[in-house]
């Protein structure tokens, strides 16, 4: 009887998030409408989704520059992250030459050099995708150089017994054990590659380069569109939970395909 019971209660788990959504937004409509709040200070969901119907091939189009850059450095991110903790894995000088400079970047705010980047860059779509990209790479290589320590001992003991290489104990055995860590990480990065393209949007707008939606929220904060910016800003979340529900699940693919899933 539990387990009956615990089957009948699963859809409401689904279902929970919605429902409070749906909850959330009626009572902020209402409470707009009751108080009379301007739509210049806080609209409704109502005005909201009229604010991006109004003009939804600015806002789409935006959305798909912002969505370029940040899965451009994704790849960038996730390509650089392994490749440095395969070398930090390998070699012990690797590994402290590399690590504090890593470290470095990651405390660095990123709002705080990506003038300079731009600047130094000089090709807007690259500069974006390098400040993305310093963003998002760490997670990738600090769970990717776990995963490579991660193998067990009595395995990596075996290697060295039989005769493996360093090479050969790499492809093999670590990894294999690194996988599951790098598919972490990269689920981490893909949300911090687009707070990282979002970021260098904002710098790049206020210095008049047009691009993706959050030169959209700068305009319509210059222009008093309250209802369109946050138009822009669901249009961000939106594409945020879906990066992170799409790693998840290509995670859980490639793991089931490798049978540990």
């Amino acid at each position: 009887m539990p387990s009956e019971d615990r089957v009948r209660q699963v859809p409401l788990f689904h279902f929970a998030p919605a429902v409070l959504g749906f909850l959330a937004l009626a009572v902020w409509e209402a409470a707009v409408r009751i108080t009379g709040v301007p739509v210049y200070l806080v609209p409704g969901p109502i005005a909201i989704v009229r604010a991006f119907f109004a003009d939804p091939n600015v806002l789409l189009m935006s959305l798909v520059s912002t969505l370029t850059v940040t899965f451009v450095a994704l790849i960038a991110a996730a390509s650089l992250g392994a490749v440095l903790a395969v070398a930090m894995a390998l070699s012990r000088v690797a590994q402290a030459a590399i690590q504090p400079w890593a470290v470095v970047l990651q405390v660095t705010p990123i709002v705080a050099i990506a003038p300079l980047i731009i600047v130094w860059v000089g090709n807007p779509f690259a500069s974006l995708v390098v400040c993305a990209t310093i963003v998002a790479f760490f997670p990738v290589l600090a769970n990717t150089a776990e995963g490579l320590g991660s193998a067990p001992r009595e395995l990596a003991d075996l290697f060295r017994l039989y005769g493996a290489g360093r090479w050969k104990t790499l492809r093999l055995l670590r990894l294999p054990a690194a996988l599951p860590y790098f598919l972490s990480g990269l689920r981490i990065s893909g949300g911090l590659a687009l707070v990282g393209a979002v970021v260098a949007e904002f710098v790049a707008g206020s210095g008049g380069f047009a691009s993706g939606l959050a030169y959209r929220i700068l305009e319509a904060g210059y222009r008093l569109e309250i209802a369109r910016m946050f138009a822009a800003l669901v249009l961000l979340s939106l594409a945020g939970i879906a990066i992170n529900l799409g790693l998840g699940a290509f995670g859980r693919a490639i793991l089931r395909a490798r049978g540990e899933g």
